[in-house]
């Protein structure tokens, strides 16, 4: 298969305007994981994220955002980007192999009750798919984020947001923008919940 010539300049903006516009389906369901992810984190729930490369970025960007906050003071959440412990990660690999970097790791962390979300561009990287496989086993709820679809991640994922794009860095800016409708969803429920009386 022959790749696309990668957009430069105003062609990458153009091709990334086009990927927003079509991105209206994703928000919904970004939107809509925010907010059940606000009940689950409230009721003692963890948030475990993993992705290679750039997607790993986007897991730490969303973890930093639920441990510290999106937008408005609020109380600390459970979350881990199973990339960022380094040692643990190094270890697993060494010894069990690539495949288990992350899947290992999920299986240590997370409960039943859970959730994962799980990013690959491609939708095919081992050891992102073999997480997914592994949070089924565990009883967590698996989001995945990847590139087109349907590819291995969003057959074992429960859900999936994809952006069909071919370009890589496109995937990944709309990952950018998706991840923080879902904290918005997240923050809008628990403003919700506030004025409700039911936090």
């Amino acid at each position: 298969m022959t790749r696309p010539p990668t957009p430069v300049g105003a062609e990458h903006v153009e091709h990334l305007t086009a990927a927003l516009a079509a991105v209206g389906p994703a928000v919904d369901t970004a939107t809509r994981w925010g907010r059940e992810l606000a009940g689950l984190l409230t009721g003692g729930a963890r948030l475990v994220a993993a992705g290679n490369g750039g997607s790993a970025a986007q897991a730490a960007h969303l973890t930093a955002e639920l441990v510290g906050r999106y937008r408005d003071d609020r109380r600390p959440f459970s979350a881990v980007a199973l990339h960022a412990e380094v040692s643990a990660l190094t270890a697993i690999t060494n010894d069990y192999g690539l495949e288990e970097g992350f899947a290992r790791q999920l299986e240590a962390h997370a409960r039943p009750g859970d959730v994962a979300v799980l990013m690959s561009t491609s939708g095919g990287s081992p050891n992102v798919v073999r997480a997914a496989q592994r949070a089924r086993e565990c009883g967590v709820t698996c989001w995945a984020m990847t590139g087109r679809g349907p590819n291995p991640l969003t057959e074992v994922a429960d859900e999936s947001l994809t952006v069909e794009s071919p370009f890589t860095a496109t995937v990944q800016e709309l990952h950018l923008v998706l991840l923080h409708v879902l904290c918005a969803g997240l923050d809008a429920e628990l403003d919700a919940r506030l004025m409700a009386g039911t936090s």
